[in-house]
């Protein structure tokens, strides 16, 4: 599945774009939060989108020479994109976390260093949060936005995302409570 298609799809069916704007859309918005593409994936990917009818292209002149391409959905980029939103998908495997890899095999460090790599990890993921938190206190000051608009949409994300970081934090932040007890202080 092309799921970089459905992103595109429903970033256009919000307003026409460009390609530059949808990669920017990735680079920047809320939705680098939880979906990454490259510019080099975002063109050919545009490219197949017009030739399978779901988006139509218009050149437009910029200044007094330079062109850009204005993307725009079709009616059948809309119901291709509202099949593809209520598909159910079956849950995914998880996904690779290289931290929980060295901690898996946590027993060829020491104790020192498996504590450093709990430390840094938690003030890692505690920026993240932060961040988020940040975001989310500058757009929503902590109100869900009404149901059915764009912005409940990121809003749900960035909850999500908070949620991921904390919960994470209290794993590490429990690991590290086991390290201590383990050495009597506590």
């Amino acid at each position: 599945m092309r799921t970089l298609k459905y992103a595109i799809l429903g970033l256009i069916s919000r307003m026409p774009m460009t390609g530059y704007d949808i990669t920017g859309e990735f680079n920047n918005n809320q939705l680098a939060n939880f979906w990454y593409a490259k510019h080099s994936q975002v063109y050919p990917e545009l490219g197949r989108l017009v030739d399978e009818g779901l988006l139509t292209c218009q050149v437009v002149i910029q200044g007094e020479k330079m062109e850009k391409k204005l993307y725009t959905i079709t009616d059948a980029g809309r119901r291709e994109l509202r099949e593809w939103l209520l598909q159910e998908d079956p849950l995914p495997p998880t996904p690779k976390d290289v931290f929980r890899l060295r901690m898996y095999f946590s027993d060829f460090m020491s104790r020192e260093e498996m504590k450093n790599h709990l430390h840094d990890h938690v003030k890692k993921h505690q920026d993240k949060r932060r961040y988020l938190a940040d975001i989310m206190e500058q757009n929503y000051q902590g109100k869900a936005p009404a149901l059915g608009t764009r912005e409940y949409g990121d809003f749900l994300v960035l909850e999500g995302a908070i949620l991921r970081e904390t919960s994470y934090i209290q794993w590490l932040e429990n690991a590290l409570e086991r390290e201590d007890a383990y050495n009597g202080r506590t």
